[in-house]
Order: C-alpha cells, then sequence, then structure tokens
C-alpha cells in the first residue's frame, strides 16, 4: 500500500497522524509511507527521522494526494483540501461528519472510503481511538479552566484549590463519560470543589466508586443545571455525542445566571457543542470570548496544546487497525474486525453512518450491503 501522512492544515493543530516508529513498522511491512515536509517538525519529529525510518518526504500535501492510496490524518478534511482528493481513495481521520455537512457531499462525490477514528467502536460500546484523546482533552479543560480563572486571563482570580483559610473553586461537569471523568480527575487533584452531572445513574455509581464518595454528583436536568450552575468557577461540557450533534443543554437564560468572570470550556464543541451561548468554535489562537461576563473556550482540538503527547498517545490506538487495512485490505480488514467496520463513514458514494444520515437527513446506505457481508 502506498499512504500519505499531509501536514496538518487546520489552524493551530500541531499533531502528526503517524510518528517516525508508526512509519518504520510501516515500511518494514512492505507498504510506501510518503510524508509531507515538516509534518513533525513542531513537536519533535524532523524529516530526517521520518527518512531514517524509511519514509519519503515530499514538499507539497498535493504530492501526497496524487501519489497515495490511503491518505493518514489527524483532523478533519479542510476546505483547502477538498480538491486535492483523488476518486476512490481512503481517508483515515477523526471526521465528526453530523456537523460537517459539505465534507459529506465531497466525500460522497469522490466516492471516498471515510474512516472515523471516533465512530471505531467495540461490542462493549467503548470507542477505543477516541478515547486516548478524550482522556486528554478533559485532563486539560480543568488547567484550561484555571488558567482563564485568573485575573491575569481576565478571570475572577480564584485558585482551583484554595488556600488554607479560602473556600476552594467549584467546577462543575456536565457529562461522567471518558472526558468528564479525566477532568474530575484533574480537578479534584488540585484541590477542587467538583460535582459531576450526568443522565445516566449507573456512571454517577462509577464516578461515586471510583473517587470514593469526595465527587458530588447529580443527574443532569434543567433544574440542576439550573442549580450548580449558579455557583460553579468553572463549567465543563463533556457531552459524548459520536456521530450525532451535541444536544443543546445549557441554555442561553442559564448562563446569564453565571458568576462574572467564571468560565466555560466546551470540550462537547467537536459535535457541536452543548452551551447554546456558543455560536461557533473558536481556534488555538483566539480561544476564548466573553459574554454575560462569562468567559468562553471552544477550541475543538484541545490535545493539540500537548501535541506531542496526543500524537504519541494516537498512535497507540490507531496502528493495529491501519496495519489491519495495509496487510488485509479494505474489505477484508471490515468483515474481520467489527470495530472497524463501524469506523466506516462512506464508500463507494454512499453514507454508511446511520447517525450521520439521520442527522444529516441523507440517504443512508447499509455497508454490508455494499461488501457483500
Amino acid at each position: 500500500m502506498i499512504i500519505g501522512v499531509p501536514k496538518e492544515v487546520k489552524s493551530c493543530e500541531n499533531r502528526v497522524s503517524l510518528i517516525p516508529s508508526s512509519v518504520r513498522t510501516l515500511v518494514d511491512n512492505d507498504n510506501v509511507v510518503f510524508v509531507q515536509k515538516s509534518a513533525g517538525e513542531q513537536i519533535g519529529f524532523s524529516d530526517e527521522m521520518y527518512e531514517q525510518a524509511g519514509a519519503r518526504i515530499v514538499d507539497t500535501p498535493q504530492e501526497i494526494y496524487d501519489k497515495s492510496e490511503i491518505i493518514v490524518k489527524v483532523k478533519e478534511l479542510q476546505k483547502q483540501e477538498y480538491d486535492m482528493l483523488k476518486n476512490g481513495q481512503t481517508v483515515i481521520t477523526y471526521f465528526h461528519l453530523a456537523v460537517e455537512p459539505e465534507l459529506v457531499d465531497v466525500l460522497i462525490k469522490k466516492k471516498i472510503t471515510a474512516i472515523a477514528y471516533e465512530t471505531i467502536e467495540k461490542e462493549d460500546g467503548s470507542l477505543p481511538v477516541l478515547s486516548p484523546m478524550s482522556e486528554i482533552a478533559g485532563r486539560m479543560s480543568v488547567h484550561l479552566g484555571g488558567r482563564y480563572l485568573g485575573n491575569d486571563f481576565g478571570g475572577v482570580g480564584k485558585l482551583l484549590g484554595g488556600v488554607p483559610g479560602v473556600y476552594p473553586s467549584t467546577v462543575f461537569i456536565i457529562g461522567a463519560g471518558v472526558v468528564g471523568t479525566n477532568a474530575a480527575r484533574v480537578a479534584l487533584g488540585l484541590g477542587a470543589n467538583v460535582v459531576v452531572a450526568d443522565i445516566c445513574p449507573n456512571k454517577l455509581k462509577e464516578i461515586d466508586r471510583e473517587f470514593n464518595g469526595k465527587i458530588s454528583t447529580v443527574i443532569c436536568n434543567d433544574y440542576n443545571i439550573e442549580k450548580f450552575i449558579k455557583t460553579a468557577d468553572i463549567v465543563i461540557g463533556a457531552v459524548l455525542t459520536p456521530s450525532k450533534k451535541a444536544p443543546m443543554i445549557v441554555k442561553d437564560y442559564m448562563v446569564q445566571t453565571m458568576k462574572k468572570g467564571s468560565v466555560i470550556v466546551d470540550v462537547s464543541i467537536d459535535e457541536g457543542g452543548i452551551f447554546e451561548t456558543i455560536e461557533k468554535p473558536t481556534s488555538l489562537d483566539n480561544p476564548v470570548f466573553e459574554k454575560y461576563g462569562v468567559i468562553h473556550y471552544a477550541v475543538p482540538n484541545i490535545p493539540s496544546c500537548v501535541a506531542r503527547t496526543a500524537t504519541i498517545s494516537l498512535n497507540n490506538y490507531t496502528m493495529p487497525y491501519i496495519m489491519k487495512l495495509v496487510n488485509k485490505g479494505f474489505i477484508a480488514a471490515v468483515k474481520s474486525t467489527p470495530e472497524l467496520y463501524k469506523g466506516v463513514n462512506t464508500f463507494q458514494g454512499k453514507l454508511t453512518n446511520s447517525d450521520v444520515a439521520k442527522t444529516l437527513g441523507k440517504p443512508f446506505s447499509e455497508l454490508s450491503m455494499l461488501i457483500g457481508f
């Protein structure tokens, strides 16, 4: 197989899809890997390191797309990449297609095989490739909230854990999945007062059990959100809805009741966000805005803040699937790997993810019917 690694073009995205050791593994298995010049330079992976691993360095993204059968990325295709796609190409990345209708049209028109990392799902419902980035985003959300809570970044000027004689900050986390649990772990470790809300009582039981009752838990409904958002210093959106648009849980009027100088960090912004006061994502070069005296942080690629850690972690989870694709071929790989089957969002001009199809109101085709499975 011929695999291409373009440099990411999303604003301030410093991750790279394959690290040199992954390239070495692919090359040792008789694959050809093209890497765009400087693709990993920002996080300490030089072109020389890729060449030593067996990669072939090319200057432009167009060369990557022209030469490659499989394109491996980190973030969804950006508009400047659409025209570079070749008909019938395979692209593997985080897509979040439920909020990308234009991209869906491009993938269908060009008959792209789109494998979305975030919809690779095991039988137990776990998301093995989304999980490591969720862990990082959850942990970072608390650090980011604490940073913007400081006076130097426009916040009210509170320390997360307080000091003797001064009550700690309160962190209210909406969602008790991987993001929420990791956010809770860091917030508690820093000494904050932590409250977690979720619609699932069993998830709240898991939180209570894991943290030995040190974290308060409440059912996620309008009443509790209205109650706890008023006293929170940091509110973290940690609701996961893969292949669907995130529900608008926190209404405009609720945010208006928050304390001046408090902070919102919406990790759910990848799927559209859960705060009505956030109309569109922000970016790492302009991460926050203020509304009703509340600082809003809505960056969709939080792991890029710690891009080297995130990239290495990502490769730990993606490489087994990439190896199956290149060693077995697409059809054999998805037939033998149920979670990879679920990762296929488009194939041969058809939309094969039912949730995305329903969300966007587009026709759905069952992948098994297209590959004779």
